[in-house]
């Protein structure tokens, strides 16, 4: 099987500073990968550089696109990268507002990303959109409502709606359930674990929260000041840590 993202020898300092170092793997179709340490352990950083939101000093982000098969996203115009970044590629942001226009309705929010494909009949766009919400457990009848007036749990729904509704094989996410209250984040991820096997997506999630990689990953990396110290099999990793750091993680998780 061919893998749908190859990362080859991503680097990214900001001057003597690192913030990721040498980062290789491969993601396949279907598959979901966690990256987790602590802050300043680089996984924000990786994450920005592969779905190309900062350049990498160096390295290879080579995607697997429908129309040119494999091709080096680092390498892309500017033009191309949005473009994926509106098809085939989608972004979650930890904080919903990010990744929302909060003066537009729900189902404007919606409605735009399928515009940026080439939507274009009114009927068709909000129908779609309210699909999605109801999709997402949100009330059809909320369309036209601001995310404003929408709690952080809903916000973060509706961000999730708004990303999946153009049908991308990419996802990444970026702490999804950072700030949101425990009984929140446990809603949240059942709606994230359904959609990810129902549509047969490959996600690259960023989180410190070992529980939300338990539930979500397939497989687990692990970093640590800039650099990836162990990687396996999810359940692999956490029940049987090898590095000392990530004996760390979990032991202080088990210890709360």
């Amino acid at each position: 099987m061919t893998p749908l993202l190859q990362v080859t020898g991503i680097t990214r300092t900001y001057g003597a500073r690192i913030g990721c170092r040498d980062v290789s793997f491969d993601l396949y179709p279907g598959e979901v990968m966690g990256i987790v340490g602590e802050s300043g352990s680089g996984k924000s950083t990786l994450l920005n550089c592969l779905a190309g939101h900062q350049r990498p000093d160096s390295g290879q982000v080579v995607f697997d696109t429908r129309a040119d098969g494999p091709r080096d996203t680092v390498a892309m115009s500017e033009p191309e990268r949005r473009m994926l970044g509106r098809t085939d590629w989608a972004f979650v942001h930890q904080h919903a507002r990010d990744g929302l226009r909060m003066g537009v309705s729900a189902g404007g929010n919606i409605g735009e990303r399928l515009m940026a494909v080439g939507a274009r009949h009114y009927g068709d766009i909000r129908g779609q959109a309210t699909d999605w919400l109801g999709r997402v457990e949100i009330d059809t009848a909320r369309i036209d409502d601001r995310p404003a007036a929408f709690s952080g749990g809903m916000q973060q729904r509706l961000q999730i709606a708004r990303n999946l509704v153009t049908g991308p094989r990419l996802v990444f996410m970026d702490e999804p359930t950072g700030g949101l209250d425990v009984s929140v984040q446990a809603r949240l991820l059942d709606l994230v674990r359904g959609l990810v096997r129902q549509m047969g997506l490959s996600a690259l999630i960023v989180t410190h929260d070992l529980a939300v990689v338990r539930l979500l990953a397939d497989r687990l990396m692990v970093m640590k000041d800039g650099n990836v110290v162990e990687t396996g099999l999810t359940d692999q990793v956490l029940d049987d840590p090898q590095h000392g750091y990530t004996q760390l993680l979990v032991s202080s998780v088990l210890q709360v």
